[in-house]
């Protein structure tokens, strides 16, 4: 229904879409109609810093229970969890006052953090947003189809790609399978059906977990379930079916993609 989603489609008529495509169509909306607004929801550096809440309370929520993590582990697509989470915890181990590893996990079929480059691009697709220095795999990048669509994203938040880019945090990438593997194990064991986002922090959670078991090591991990999984039921109902692909993305692909990164001299 927009001009931008138009011409994705004509360029692509089997696109499976991405949020940087959202983004764009929301962008040209939003300019179109005087009397509509847009706001981001993730990625940009105020959104991080208003989810700060999220580790905030995290770590008033340990210390009631006389605890503190050893590892934060969040899911990262555009960086609004990870960092709600995270800056927290960045901050305390600066001041000295936490020694913890701090990791996010993103998908194998869409490694931002892990395989992008680190440079100035678009927030969205058709090029309509500021340019922002951040991580990415190239503004025309459309990932696979995986579950976890808040995850597939071709940019990561300004403010996360200077802290990795400072080596404060680590970061992994995980496929879809293993990820609803550990979905369904905390969906067993807690009674909580977590969305396909989180359960890539959930696996990593859970073999760091599996780990300290095998060597004896005491460990608090630390995740955030950013989301339920009631609206993803048939996404498990496919993985529980057998039917759910994996996917690595093509070093070729993102290769081409960053062939068509802005100039910001320009």
């Amino acid at each position: 229904m927009t001009e931008v989603g138009r011409k994705i489609l004509a360029d692509d008529p089997d696109t499976p879409g991405s949020l940087g495509i959202a983004i764009s169509e929301a962008v040209e909306v939003a300019a179109s109609e005087p009397e509509t607004r847009y706001a981001l929801g993730s990625v940009l550096n105020h959104v991080l810093l208003h989810q700060t809440v999220i580790g905030e309370e995290a770590i008033k929520q340990m210390a009631m229970a006389g605890e503190t993590p050893d590892l934060v582990v969040g899911c990262v697509g555009g960086g609004s969890n990870f960092g709600g989470l995270a800056f927290p915890m960045i901050r305390e181990k600066l001041a000295g006052n936490l020694d913890c590893e701090i990791r996010a996990v993103e998908p194998a079929a869409c490694p931002t953090l892990t395989r992008g480059t680190y440079t100035y691009d678009f927030g969205d697709t058709a090029g309509m947003t500021p340019l922002l220095k951040m991580h990415t795999l190239g503004h025309d990048f459309v990932p696979d189809p995986i579950h976890a669509g808040g995850l597939r994203y071709h940019g990561m938040s300004p403010l996360i790609s200077h802290v990795y880019e400072l080596g404060l945090m680590t970061a992994e990438n995980r496929h879809q399978s293993e990820c609803f593997a550990a979905g369904v194990e905390f969906a067993r064991t807690e009674g909580i059906v977590p969305a396909p986002e989180p359960t890539h922090a959930l696996a990593v959670a859970v073999d760091e977990a599996r780990k300290c078991a095998e060597t004896g090591e005491e460990k608090v991990i630390l995740t955030a379930l950013c989301g339920h999984g009631q609206l993803d039921l048939a996404a498990y109902d496919k993985y529980l079916s057998g039917e759910v692909e994996d996917y690595e993305y093509p070093q070729e692909r993102i290769d081409d993609a960053l062939t068509r990164l802005p100039d910001p001299e320009v």
